[in-house]
Parts: C-alpha cells; structure tokens; sequence
C-alpha cells in the first residue's frame, strides 16, 4: 500500500498517515516516542516524522513480529551505521535471532511436555469413569 501525499510537508508523514499505512494505532505510535524509539519533529502541537522515522517505525513493527523487546529492536535499529558498515548491527540481529530461537524451541517443548501430561491425565480420568460406570 503506497501512503498517501503528506499533508504535512513534502518527504514527511503525519501520525495519521503511519497509523494507516501499518495498520495501528495513533496511540502505539506515542508510546514509541514516550519509549524513545521514535522523536518525531514538531510544527505546533503536529508531530512531524521523517522517512527515517517511517523506517524505524517499520524495522520496530517487524521487530515485534520476530518476537523481539521494544530494547533489543533499540539496541539493533541504534547499531545502524551505513558510512561504516553494519556488520555488528547484522551480527547483533543474528545472535538475537539465535537467542529468541532457543526460546521457542523451550517453549516447543514445554508445550509438547504438557500435551503429554495433559493425555495422559484424560486417559486416567477416562478409565476411571468407565470404572464408576461399571460398578
């Protein structure tokens, strides 16, 4: 979905154009400024964000997906350092993929450990209604 003009400044976006675009709330938006992930300008009482911030806002949305902290996305997107390469950025971004990783695959399983404890209990309780039944 391509955004719409600005109706704030050539090469800017309202919060209303973001939250469209992404497909969340205003509100989402101010918590990420009260967190400092983005600082819009400000013309009056209007914030004002700038392609970087759209990027940002992208790169934090995306990082919500792969299940990072509102931290670790900061600390990734803060690493970005184009005039002396992003090897350490890219590097950070792989041992946290490593890491959340790891962690599914725990909860993986923990989950699947729980599944059998929760068969077998129903297969317990199951036998002891036919038991009740029969006597």
């Amino acid at each position: 979905m391509k955004p719409e003009a600005s109706t704030v400044e050539p090469d800017s976006y309202s919060i209303s154009e973001l939250s469209r675009e992404f497909d969340i709330t205003t509100r989402t938006i101010r918590f990420y400024e009260d967190k400092g992930l983005l600082s819009p300008a400000r013309r009056g009482q209007t914030r004002v964000y700038s392609p970087e911030d759209r990027v940002r806002l992208k790169l934090i949305l995306r990082g919500k997906r792969l299940g990072f902290s509102l931290d670790e996305s900061r600390d990734i997107i803060d690493m970005y350092d184009p005039t002396h390469g992003n090897v350490e950025q890219l590097q950070r971004l792989l041992d946290t993929i490593e890491q959340k990783r790891a962690q599914l695959n725990q909860q993986l399983r923990d989950i699947q450990s729980l599944m059998g404890e929760l068969d077998e209990a129903e297969v317990r309780a199951r036998a002891a209604l036919e038991q009740d039944a029969r006597n």
